[in-house]
């Protein structure tokens, strides 16, 4: 026997042990999402930001982003925050809280807002909005509508979506805040902090 047979033999021997190993390695990679480097998070990066940020107990938090996914896609941009918001008739909305991108880094930002209430009163909440198609951070600056029957509850969390200019925002907010959630008006993001809502 020559010893080209005698490698190709060993080569052989050798693949028949060490493919399985192969196999199982392709299987449990299979299981994860496929990573990109466009920019955008994934549904787990998204759910592991909201978790830190709402509490990891917070029901309903996976199916709420879950739909938001489903209506669009991967997000490229979130913003974490806190605003209050109050009514009586006629409601106004004040947030502050941070822009966050693997593209464009962070930055801080600011929000505010006229909406049609339907009590009276105030109240505060934590606001984690998913952000698409942002193109720069600089883009985010710009007055959003909302987008009328886009509100969604699910166990205590609500999302609703507001559009402008090709870029997609989804406020998530926690029960205390859906009192004006799903608004008639818009939110202007700003870079700078003002009392004035329009």
């Amino acid at each position: 026997m020559t010893r080209v047979r005698r490698f190709l033999m060993m080569l052989g021997l050798i693949s028949l042990v060490a493919l399985p190993g192969v196999a199982m390695a392709q299987t449990s990679d299979a299981s994860q999402e496929p990573a990109t480097d466009d920019g955008t998070y994934s549904e787990n990066e998204i759910l592991e930001e909201a978790r830190g940020f709402f509490g990891a107990t917070t029901e309903g938090l996976a199916e709420i982003i879950e739909k938001a996914f489903e209506d669009n896609g991967r997000p490229n941009a979130y913003i974490v925050g806190e605003e209050a918001s109050g009514a009586i008739g006629v409601g106004v909305r004040y947030g502050e809280g941070t822009l966050n991108s693997k593209l464009h880094g962070t930055r801080k930002i600011y929000w505010q807002g006229p909406s049609i209430g339907w009590d009276l009163g105030g109240n505060a909440s934590r606001v984690f909005t998913l952000v698409y198609d942002l193109p720069s951070s600089e883009a985010i600056f710009q007055r959003f509508p909302g987008v009328e029957g886009s509100f969604y509850f699910i166990a205590g969390l609500g999302v609703n979506y507001q559009r402008a200019a090709g870029i997609t925002l989804a406020p998530i907010r926690t029960g205390v805040g859906l009192r004006a959630g799903a608004n008639v008006g818009y939110l202007h993001y700003t870079k700078e902090s003002s009392w004035i809502p329009f």
